[in-house]
């Protein structure tokens, strides 16, 4: 919110420098279409930047929730296919699918706070080689292997899927693209403030409601890419992991 609230105060301020520099610029006859078309340029470019950007990030948004559920289901699958196992293994097993549960909605859960989620992500894997070497150990107790077969598909699902996951969560817009999302969002304010002097006075509402509505949309694009932090949230989808660890006996 800081960065945007920056933005739009910053826009406005080129807005107010484009509108001064084009009061002591020479008036012009006529207006010129090569002018005209280079303004029209710019601003089709950022409004383009805005359109990519935002279709990105909510694509991104929509690749996280859809890794939420594939990994309540990865979880959910491995975790009943504990029953197929030794009765003597279960109820360790059982019992380290619900603290690695835990573990896992304790890393996205205190994202905003990096030092607690990289130790509920420590305790994660620490909890994943656990139930991978039980699973591993319960097979000297089942001489067909049968049981060990299927519950092992079904755990690299699950482990595979943390990647997935946390390779998602970093993926946000590029740095250069942010760079230059901003930096035409200002020249536009420039030209369009320059503009603005042709009719010899400012427009305040028109300079508000621009800086505004670019600044809104950056920060949406923001929000969409650390949907924990601001007002977009992933609860819904997240709330399958909740519901399957509250199942968990």
């Amino acid at each position: 919110m800081a960065l945007s609230i920056a933005q739009a105060l910053t826009m406005l301020a080129s807005l107010e420098a484009g509108f001064r520099a084009g009061m002591r610029a020479p008036r012009m006859p006529q207006p010129d279409e090569g002018l005209r078309a280079m303004e029209a340029a710019l601003f089709a470019l950022m409004g383009l930047m805005l359109g990519f950007a935002f279709a990105g990030a909510v694509s991104r948004l929509d690749a996280r929730r859809e890794l939420i559920v594939r990994e309540a289901n990865a979880i959910g699958t491995a975790y009943l296919r504990v029953d197929l196992l030794p009765a003597a293994v279960q109820p360790e097993l059982r019992q380290l699918f619900r603290r690695y549960l835990e573990a896992r909605l304790a890393v996205y859960t205190e994202l905003a706070d990096p030092p607690p989620a990289r130790r509920a992500a420590s305790e994660a894997v620490d909890l994943q080689q656990r139930i991978w070497q039980a699973v591993i150990a319960a097979r000297g107790a089942d001489p067909t292997g049968d049981a060990a077969r299927v519950v092992v598909p079904a755990l690299n699902e699950m482990i595979d899927v943390t990647t997935a996951r946390t390779v998602a969560q970093q993926t946000r817009l590029p740095l250069p693209i942010l760079g230059l999302l901003l930096a035409l969002a200002v020249l536009s304010a420039f030209v369009a403030g320059y503009a603005m002097a042709a009719r010899g006075r400012r427009s305040l509402v028109h300079m508000v409601l621009y800086a505004v509505a670019v600044s809104l949309t950056t920060y949406i694009v923001f929000d969409l890419d650390n949907p924990r932090i601001g007002l977009i949230r992933l609860d819904a989808a997240e709330q399958a992991l909740r519901q399957l660890h509250d199942s968990i006996r």
